[in-house]
Order: C-alpha cells, then sequence, then structure tokens
C-alpha cells in the first residue's frame, strides 16, 4: 500500500540533522500501523504522534492534531529504530566516507550507532560535521588496549590508550574525560583466532579498575572478547558488553554464571564471523582456514543461544566496516543471523532495539515505541516479527521526528559530499614552543611508528635548541622485521578530520638535522600520501620540498590520487632502518612556504 500524505493549512516539512536543533513544526501522525513497540507487547495496529522530535502519543485511538502531516500506514510494520553497538567509520569500510555510511545507516532503518574508530581527537570536529548531516545518532567509543594488545598494534598512545595496571587504567580513562566519550572499548582479549600468534591480553585487575573508573564518571564499557576463558575475565569485571563471539569452543556453566551475575549483555557481531557472508563465492571447504572459520561461527551460534536462553540480554552488534561488512546492510543481516542462530525474530528485533538501548543507558530516551521517548522510528512492509527477512523492506525512516528516508524525505546536502569543506591553513605548522604539547595549528602530534604484533621502539619529546628555543626530537629502536620503521605526523587539524586547503602555498620547509640516513617527509591528504625522501646529517639544515616534487607512495596512507592541493590533513617525518637498529631525528620550525 502507498503513503497518503495529507497537510492542512500551510505547513512544510522540513528535515533537520539529527545533531541539530529541533524547530517547532507541525505534529507528525502514523495512522494505522501495526506496531511493534520493543517493549515486549505483542504487535498491534496504532496510530503515533510525533511532535518536536518526541512521541507524543501512541493508540487505537488516537486523534489527529489540528494542521498534522497525516502518514497512512496501514499493512505496514512500524518499529523502533534499530541500534548497532558495533561500527567502524573506517576508510576501509564499504562505504568508506562518512557522510556516504550515515545514509547507509539511514536507509536501513539504524537511528544510533556506537563507533568504535574514532580517535578522542577527531570527537569534537567529526560532531559538528554530524550535526550537518542526515545521520543516525553516533556515540563514539574510547579505546584501550594494552601494550602489545590488539588495538594496540596500529595506533599510537594518542589513538589507542595503552594500559597494563589498574593505576594507569584509572588514569587513562580521566585523561579521557575532556573528549565526552560516550563509551569505552577495551580490547581485553589477545587472541588471534588460531591463526597468528596472540597479542596480548588485559588481566582481571586492569580491566576491572577500566570499568570501575568509566562507570564512577556514568561511561559505559564494551571489550573485545573471543574465547570463554577471557570472557569469565570479562564478565568478573562487570564490563557491560561483551562483544565479539566466544568462539574457541562451546560456552560453560561458569561463563554463563559469570555473565548473569555480573549483568553483562552480550553482543555476537555474527555478521563479521560469517563464513560466506551474501554475495559471496562459496568458498574452498576443504582449506584448513576455511574449515576454522565454520566451526568458530558454528561455535557463535551455539553460544548466541545458549546465552540467551540462560537470561543473558542479547544485543546488536556488527564490526561493520570490517571487510566483507558493509555498513547499514550488516545491521539487519546480524538480526537474521541471531534468527538463525535460534532466536525467535520478536527475541532479534528486541536485541536490535530495546536491549542494546538499555545496555547503553539510552532506553529512557529510545528505542521502544512509548510516548515521551524521542521519535526514532523505522516503516517497513511486511511482518518482521513473523518474517525476520522483511527488515529489509525499508520505507521510510524517521530520526527525531523528521522523514530521513523515503519519497518526501529532505536529505541534507553535505550527504553528497565525501569530506568536510576544506579550511584555510596558517603558514606556521609547528615550531615546538607552545607549553600544552600542541603544534601551532592547535592539533595533538602522532607518532608512527611500524605496526605488528612486534613494533618499532620509539620516543618523541620536545628538547631545547643549542641556539635558543626548542625543536622535536624522535629516537627510536627499529623492530626485528622487514622494514620496521618509525614516525610522526603533525596533523593539520584536529583529528585530522577537516582538510586544509594549502594552494595558495608551494611547499613545506622545515629545519632538520639526524643520523645522517635517508628520511622521508610526507604529506597526507584525503586522496593518498605523497613524499619525499631527504638525507641530512648531525649539523641544522634548513630544507625546502616543493609540493611540486612530491610523489604518491605506496602503503599506510593509500596509494595516492591526484594532487590538489586542497585537501591536506597532515605533515609527517619518518625513517627506517635495519632490524635493531637505533635512529633520531630532531625537526624544528615546520612551515609551509
Amino acid at each position: 500500500m502507498g503513503f497518503r500524505w495529507s497537510l492542512a493549512g500551510a505547513a512544510v516539512l522540513v528535515f533537520v540533522a539529527s545533531g541539530a536543533a529541533l524547530a517547532a513544526g507541525p505534529a507528525t501522525v502514523i495512522v494505522g500501523a501495526t506496531v511493534f513497540d520493543g517493549t515486549g507487547a505483542a504487535p498491534r495496529v496504532a496510530s503515533v504522534v510525533l511532535r518536536d522530535g518526541r512521541i507524543v502519543e501512541v493508540g487505537a485511538k488516537v486523534k489527529t492534531p489540528p494542521g498534522a502531516i497525516v502518514i497512512d500506514a496501514k499493512g505496514k510494520a512500524l518499529l523502533p529504530g534499530f541500534f548497532d553497538l558495533h561500527t567502524h567509520w573506517t576508510p576501509g569500510g564499504k562505504p568508506n566516507t562518512a557522510p556516504q555510511i550515515a545514509s547507509a545507516y539511514v536507509a536501513a532503518g539504524v537511528t544510533t550507532i556506537n563507533d568504535f574508530h574514532q580517535p578522542p581527537e577527531a570527537y569534537e570536529p567529526r560532531r559538528r560535521w554530524l550535526s550537518t548531516l542526515t545521520t543516525p545518532h553516533v556515540n563514539f567509543t574510547a579505546r584501550m588496549s594494552t601494550p602489545g594488545g590488539h588495538g594496540a598494534d596500529w595506533g599510537d598512545v594518542a589513538t589507542t590508550k595503552w594500559v597494563n595496571t589498574p593505576e594507569a587504567a584509572r588514569a587513562e580513562v580521566r585523561a579521557l574525560l575532556p573528549y565526552k566519550p560516550d563509551a569505552i572499548k577495551a580490547f581485553a582479549d589477545g587472541w588471534r583466532y588460531g591463526s597468528a600468534p596472540d597479542n596480548t591480553s588485559m588481566d582481571l585487575w586492569t580491566l576491572s579498575a577500566l570499568v570501575e573508573e568509566a562507570h564512577k564518571n556514568d561511561i559505559k564499557v564494551l571489550t573485545h572478547t573471543v574465547t570463554v576463558e577471557r570472557g569469565k575475565v570479562a564478565a568478573r569485571a562487570k564490563v557491560d558488553v561483551i562483544a565479539h563471539s566466544l568462539q574457541d569452543r562451546e560456552v560453560d556453566g561458569e561463563v554463563v554464571d559469570l555473565m548473569k551475575a555480573n549483568g553483562a549483555t552480550y553482543a555476537p557481531t555474527l555478521a563479521v564471523y560469517e563464513p560466506v557472508k551474501p554475495g559471496q563465492a562459496e568458498p574452498d571447504r576443504s582449506d584448513p582456514r576455511v574449515q576454522q572459520s565454520f566451526r568458530k561461527f558454528g561455535y557463535a551460534l551455539h553460544n548466541v543461544k545458549v546465552l540467551h536462553d540462560a537470561g543473558v540480554p542479547i544485543a546488536v552488534g556488527t564490526d561493520a566496516g570490517m571487510p566483507g561488512t558493509p555498513h547499514g546492510a550488516a545491521t539487519l543481516r546480524e538480526m537474521e543471523l541471531l534468527v538463525q542462530a535460534g532466536l525467535t525474530p520478536t527475541q532479534a528485533l528486541m536485541a536490535g532495539t530495546a536491549n542494546s538501548a538499555k545496555v547503553m543507558g539510552e532506553l529512557a530516551d529510545r528505542g521502544t515505541i512509548e510516548a515521551g521517548k524521542r521519535a526514532d522510528l523505522v516503516l517497513v512492509d511486511g511482518a518482521p516479527w513473523a518474517n525476520i527477512a522483511d527488515i529489509r523492506k525499508t520505507d521510510r525512516v524517521f530520526i527525531d521526528g523528521q522523514l530521513a528516508f523515503g519519497p518526501g524525505a529532505k536529505v541534507s546536502a553535505g550527504n553528497a559530499q565525501s569530506a568536510m569543506p576544506a579550511i584555510k591553513v596558517k603558514a606556521l605548522i609547528d615550531d615546538f614552543e607552545r607549553p600544552d604539547g600542541r603544534t601551532q595549528l592547535d592539533t595533538l602530534r602522532l607518532d608512527d611508528m611500524d605496526g605488528g604484533h612486534d613494533r618499532t621502539v620509539q620516543v618523541s619529546q620536545i628538547v631545547p635548541r643549542a641556539a635558543g628555543g626548542r625543536a622535536l626530537l624522535m629516537t627510536a629502536r627499529m623492530a626485528t622485521k622487514e622494514a620496521p620503521s618509525a614516525g610522526m605526523i603533525l596533523p593539520l587539524s584536529r583529528g585530522s578530520v577537516e582538510p586544509v586547503d594549502a594552494r595558495s602555498y608551494s611547499g613545506v620547509r622545515f629545519e632538520v638535522r639526524g643520523d645522517g640516513g635517508a628520511y622521508s617527509l610526507s604529506v597526507n591528504t584525503l586522496s593518498g600520501r605523497w613524499g619525499k625522501t631527504v638525507t641530512v646529517g648531525d649539523q641544522w639544515t634548513t630544507v625546502q620540498v616543493p609540493f611540486a616534487e612530491l610523489e604518491p607512495t605506496v602503503g599506510r596512507g593509500g596509494e595516492g590520487g591526484a594532487w590538489s592541493g586542497a585537501d591536506l590533513v597532515g605533515v609527517g617525518f619518518s625513517g627506517g632502518r635495519k632490524a635493531g637498529q637505533k635512529l633520531w631525528l630532531e625537526v624544528d620550525n615546520v612551515t609551509f612556504y
């Protein structure tokens, strides 16, 4: 059945991005839908009144307010917007840019997500960016790991906090508070699925201190946990969500009892582990790695059902952004996989709505269709509580009571772009004189050493110069691996979110000295990484590199697209030596010229 819109008076429907303030406007009444309200009640035919971003009334005999927009939804199902607890808005995902990721979620009826990908420095600019887009609500989740743990094997300490004692965990939680994280993800399990050497894991005392300090500040904690024994540690530490599947074996009574006793919710991210994802070709079943993936997935499906039947709350998370796990579609697939695991469609829908909202402390605001709640809703064809596949038949999506998807939706123009608008940049990038340790562009410097299980040991610090002033000194001992490297990045905007326009400049100039080996100047852009090799000795010298002499580089930053000069995000210095050797480099007065 199609929609029938009627508008009394001269009211105009205007979409307001979910992060923006909502102006008073006419009510919207969704008439005659079969409402799955997420409270546990049976679906029922009712009408729902929305005004100023909230649900005003739900019932079979609702009166239409004067001037209201009326939507005839007879024969359709109305559900709370879906909530995905575990996503990564990464450039390696599908889609891979924030506006397009937002659009994919909205089109799937996903109205709230947790993003695990962004470093804390990126929260403020990304919140500003999201406020201009048609987007689901986004909770930013900070990352903590152990030295040598998952998440610390590719990020520096400003990107993923490294902790291995209770004291360090408490201190790093407090250090995150100025960024206002919505949650913390602890990489508590270093198991590499039997396909690589294990990373380090977080012990009970450290994880417990992290959780206690986070809860003291009203911050939820989710863990990366993939084994039964580490699941016991996470449960004893009283984490809010055990994310990922316990998949090394079938769960035992001890882990079930611990999760129930300590209030853990389980978000199994089945979508990322599915051995043959939708649209993929059938793999070679004789391959041992393929056999292992099916075996682990079997444990994952079994364990979801056992935990659910024992009374452990199940929520929806996907790890979307990882290979084969597309944004938006994966959330819907996750609910289908919960049904495949043995949950009923109703139980799967509860996992993707009220349960996810509840564990994040947001059930008073969203996750069910009740008066006073945020009007985040999805209207679909069919009856997904009978046939879970009907969740794919998205017809209309409302976020904060405004039509965000479907015919007649007013989508932000920013959703057609791939990046924030470029901003102007000052010539002086950094002279290393600010007492707060930030660049002259008010950005946080980043270490950029190689990644992996064994990483180059690097220390970057500000040191005095004999001639006066200060400089940045980088020292490193190379890891024992092929092509080890050390480096540092000077972001050109906070979190490297807003690109800068450097077309009024000709290149980069800096003062430098080092151990006499080769180094690389890199200019990172949204279209890739560009670089030039320089060789300097132990005497200070001024180096000037025109943009025209930069060449696209492969690996760790992309293959390099076309140079525009209008999408720069960082300037970096790096160097590599043979395994076990040491390197040092001093840099000062980095400027555009």
